[in-house]
Formats: structure tokens, sequence, C-alpha cells
């Protein structure tokens, strides 16, 4: 006799559940999911050139990108720490750069916004006119603004010479030149630290100034102790956007003073000195090994930037 057997049926209600957890979880993470495909293009954009760059910072390329090179380990970043006489000093210029630069632009940048907050006659046209500068390409910028400051034909010299000054280095000069350019960076991007509190502005409520003006509280007295506070967390992420795009401040640079940031290397950032290394002495692993410490650097600055902006929103 034959064995008969009984053909195994999956029951409806198995596969109904499993779709059904597969669907719950699914509208549960519907935002990582749509967003999936996204996070990972710019994940493969980002993530091979950081590992690239900190693999030629382990070898001793140089010369060609096509020529054999060396593992070495961790002399090229031993050789750039090392370095007193390009590294440290365009590390210093860098956080110089930065500092100078973001300060002033975020105080003029909230005078302006203060200023424009509340509505006035020809307000568009004076909107217009401010973010005039965002219009230009940085390289553009720093070209007209070299000419503008050309110690011989430059416009720059022929207004002071009208009010009695004499004719000032501005570029050409080896104390003047950093000055000179931090001044380009302010005019240029001011107007996007304006945009960026403008917008947190008009988004408070007027509810606290009302209550601190039937209080009797001053104008600075409202601005210090209600408007700043709550524009804080705007304030914060102003910093943070200007302050990561101040670090990686090249093109106006570059433009202004050429390779090595000048003669004397006097607005040499960390920018310009691993563009220098790269394609003016092809020093490939070198500059690999500096733009390394440099993404690190923004990094921390990014991740403290962050955590502030965190604790502020508390």
């Amino acid at each position: 006799m034959s064995a008969v057997t009984t053909p195994v049926t999956r029951s409806p209600d198995a596969g109904h559940s499993a779709e059904s957890a597969w669907s719950r979880w699914a509208n549960a993470h519907r935002k990582w999911l749509f967003a999936a495909p996204a996070m990972a293009f710019v994940a493969v954009l980002i993530i091979f050139p950081v590992a690239w760059t900190g693999y030629l910072s382990l070898t001793d390329a140089e010369g060609s990108v096509r020529a054999e090179s060396e593992f070495i380990g961790f002399q090229n970043y031993l050789d750039v720490l090392s370095d007193t006489d390009r590294f440290w000093p365009a590390v210093w210029r860098t956080v110089l750069f930065t500092g100078v630069v973001l300060l002033v632009e975020v105080v003029l940048g909230m005078a302006i916004a203060l200023l424009l907050w509340r509505p006035f006659r020809g307000e568009k046209w004076v909107r217009v006119a401010i973010l005039l500068p965002l219009v230009a390409t940085p390289v553009a910028v720093g070209m007209m603004w070299r000419l503008i400051f050309d110690p011989n034909i430059g416009m720059a010299n022929q207004l002071l010479g009208w009010v009695g000054i004499g004719p000032q280095p501005w570029l050409a000069g080896q104390s003047s030149a950093l000055p000179t350019t931090m001044f380009i960076d302010i005019w240029q991007w001011t107007p996007m630290v304006v945009l960026i509190l403008l917008a947190g502005l008009t988004s408070l409520s007027d509810e606290p100034q009302e209550a601190a003006l039937i209080d009797g509280a001053s104008t600075w007295q409202r601005f210090r102790h209600v408007t700043l506070p709550l524009l804080m967390p705007t304030v914060i992420v102003a910093i943070l956007l200007r302050g990561i795009d101040a670090l990686k401040t090249f093109d106006i640079l570059y433009a202004t003073k050429g390779r090595g940031g000048g003669s004397f290397h006097e607005v040499e950032t960390l920018n310009v000195y691993a563009y220098g290394l790269s394609f003016d002495y092809n020093e490939y692993g070198v500059s690999s090994a500096v733009l390394i410490i440099f993404f690190l650097i923004i990094i921390g600055v990014m991740w403290a930037l962050t955590y502030r902006k965190k604790g502020l929103e508390r």
C-alpha cells in the first residue's frame, strides 16, 4: 500500500498577518523609507571621497595620481603637525578669518534684520538692494574688489585721496591683505545672515514684546531679555551655516591673491595651503593629511554648535 500525502496549504490569515505587520512597520518608519534613497546617494558621494582621501594621507603619493605609492602610516600627519612655517600659520589665519568675519556678519546681520523687521515705505527695494551681493559668484566678487583695491588705479585710493588720506596698499600689503579679504567676505555674505535672522524674527510672536512694552521695558531691554533669547536658536543656525562656510573659504582668497595666498602667504588658509600642495607641488599624500585634519576640525565645530543648539531648545 502506498501512503497518501495530503498537500499542506498555507492559511490565508498567515499571509495577511505578515503583510499587516510589514505595513505597520513601513507606516511607522515611512519618513526614513522615503528619505533612504537620497540618504544612500549622499552617503556614497561623501563616504567615498573621504575614504579615498584618508587612504592617500597614509601613503607617499606624489608626482602623479597614477604613480605607485607606498604605505607610510601616519608619517604625513607627523610632518604636517610639525610644520611651523606653513601649516600652523595657515591654521591661525583660518581661525582668525573665520572668527572675525563670523562675529561681524552676525552682529551686522542682526542690526540690519532688526531694521527690516518692521514694515516701512520702500521696504521691498531695500531688501532687494541688500541681497545684491549674493547674486554674483565669489570669484567675480573677488576680481571686482581686486580692481577696486588696486593701489595704483583702484577706486578705493581715489576716494581716500578726495578726503586727504594717502593711498593704502590694501591687498598688496603684507599686513593689510588679510583684513581686506575679510571685508570682502563680510560684504558678500552678511545678506545671507540677514535673511536667516529676518526669517527668525518674523516667526516670533508679538505677545512677549507687547507684555514687555506694557511693563515699561526700554528698546534695549526688550531686545536683550525678550527678542534675543527667543531668537537664539536661529542665531545658532546662522552661526553654524556661516561658520562652516567661512572655514572653507577658498575662491575669494584665491581670486584676490592667487597661489599660496600671496607672495608671503599672507592670506594662506588651510584650504589654500592644501590646494597648493596638491596642484602646485603634487604632494597628494601630504595634502590629503592636511584635508583630513581640516575635515576633523569642521566636524568638531559642527558638533559643538549643534550640541549648543540642542541645549538652547530644551
